[in-house]
């Protein structure tokens, strides 16, 4: 058996194999039981805006739709009024 010099076992170990990452412009499809921390980081990866009023359906949905950027400007603004309608006014005063 041949003996590897130092350098030899150093560079056989910096090889990864490079994963090979999906297009910006491919919907993904995260496994059925994907928390919603999970979803929300893919969110953040993909440059989704305001992915922390998402709630865990609508993220899944853009993560599905990230290449059609109408749906997803949609499901955001859809989630971005319904969050921003609980601050303001005070209805019920105590």
């Amino acid at each position: 058996m041949k003996q590897k010099s130092k350098k030899q076992k150093v560079v056989e170990n910096k090889k990864v194999p490079v994963e090979n990452a999906p297009s910006p412009k491919e919907g993904i499809v995260m496994h059925a039981g994907a928390s919603r921390n999970e979803l929300m980081l893919t969110a953040k990866e993909r440059g989704v805006k305001n992915f922390r009023v998402l709630n865990k359906q609508e993220l899944s949905e853009v993560l599905k739709n990230i290449g059609d950027q109408k749906a997803v400007d949609a499901i955001v603004a859809e989630a971005v009024a319904r969050w921003k309608s609980g601050w303001g006014s005070r209805k019920n005063k105590l």
